[in-house]
């Protein structure tokens, strides 16, 4: 079982930056899917970013050119780094891990406000 602490969320304001980080108990480089999902109050849970297969990334269209998703395998640590920032980027954050196996980490609170 792997085990997943997610860290620095927080309040942010409209425009600014924030890095989320993920931290696994157990090596992410085994994992062929790792990525960043949201969920808005109100709505379903969306893809932001993933890293497929070792390299190749993948974000959903709202956060392209202003989300950057990377990993330090070395220290099995999954980074999100969020620039301007808007309020409709306001959601909890999940890590996920897996393919192979599903593992998510327990969500952390971004808010954007002014």
């Amino acid at each position: 079982q792997v085990q997943i602490v997610e860290s620095r969320g927080g309040l942010v304001e409209p425009g600014g930056s924030l890095n989320l980080s993920c931290t696994a108990s157990g090596s992410i480089a085994s994992f062929y899917i790792v990525g960043w999902f949201r969920q808005a109050a109100g709505k379903q849970r969306e893809i932001v970013a993933q890293i497929i297969t070792g390299s190749n990334t993948r974000y959903a269209d709202s956060v392209k050119d202003r989300f950057t998703i990377a990993k330090d395998d070395a220290k099995n640590v999954l980074f999100l780094h969020m620039s301007r920032l808007t309020p409709e980027d306001t959601a909890v954050y999940y890590c996920k891990l897996g393919p192979p196996g599903n593992y998510w980490g327990q969500g952390i609170q971004v808010t954007v406000s002014s």
